[in-house]
């Protein structure tokens, strides 16, 4: 598609990927509309992104809550948009049994139960379009179990599972559906534990902006589903092909994983289990 007039909601677009995504489609130009859950975040992402020429708009709505998603969903409608990214996502790293329950219920509540209720409420007007585009913001973990990230690939699972269903669901129809899955990117969803594990492993981690150039181009090419970076693109394939083969190189770095991932302060605080962009 061209992006040149597309007018485009990102969620989560106050942080690192959302915001580098609206710089991209900004650049190509498409109308932008940042959602997220901090004003001012989404404030000071919109004087960072804003120059002449460029059309920025916002909205403050807390997408885990029935009134965040209606609120965001009838300004964007009323906006006219017609290519929906689902940006937003949250993830809690550390070993399953030291998550607590709020922290595996914000992770699902955030990362597929909002994208789901929110791409539900807006199809009947995308549906509408000549032609619209749905973007779902996946990961790695999306296709591959990954300790010290149990909840967080369950939901990343499921949002690759409802995205491809949909995309066969709405064949011949004006919408198309997209998949992206980034390998680590360094964004604030990240914590420190995760850069010092990445950085033992010798994982690379990509800027926002690698991220974004691929999320156009998925866009822009009309690909279905891409995997972002090497070698996590092959690892995804033969996960899919030869899980044994996957387990026996993880299992290498599970004493690593565990060091980093064992619990060493207390459970995030509630400002944490807020945040709705990585």
């Amino acid at each position: 598609m061209s992006l040149a007039g597309a007018r485009a909601l990102i969620t989560g677009g106050a942080g690192g990927i959302g915001s580098a995504i609206a710089a991209e489609l900004l650049d190509a130009g498409a109308s932008v509309m940042l959602a997220d859950i901090d004003p001012a975040a989404l404030n000071a992402a919109a004087s960072r992104l804003g120059a002449p020429g460029r059309t920025i708009t916002t909205v403050a709505a807390n997408l885990t809550t029935a009134e965040g998603r209606t609120a965001l969903c009838q300004a964007a409608t009323g906006w006219q948009v017609n290519v929906l990214v689902n940006s937003a996502g949250v993830n809690h790293f550390g070993l399953y049994d030291e998550l607590t329950p709020e922290q595996v219920a914000q992770t699902v509540a955030l990362n597929i139960l909002s994208p789901m209720l929110v791409t539900q409420a807006l199809l009947p007007h995308l549906k509408a379009q000549p032609v619209a585009h749905l973007l779902d913001i996946g990961s790695v973990f999306g296709h591959i179990g990954y300790p010290g990230y149990a909840a967080y690939c369950a939901s990343k699972f499921a949002l690759r599972g409802f995205g491809e269903a949909l995309r066969r669901e709405l064949a011949g129809s004006g919408v198309r559906v997209h998949h992206l899955a980034p390998r680590a990117t360094r964004t604030r969803i990240n914590t420190s534990a995760v850069e010092q594990m990445n950085a033992a492993l010798k994982v690379s981690m990509d800027p926002p902006d690698v991220v974004a150039r691929a999320a156009r181009r998925v866009l822009e090419k009309d690909i279905a589903s891409a995997v972002v970076g090497w070698p996590e693109k092959l690892f995804a394939r033969v996960n899919a092909i030869l899980p044994g083969v996957v387990d026996g190189a993880i299992a290498k770095q599970l004493p690593v994983i565990r060091q980093f991932a064992r619990r060493q302060t207390p459970p995030a605080d509630n400002r944490n289990l807020r945040r709705q962009s990585p």
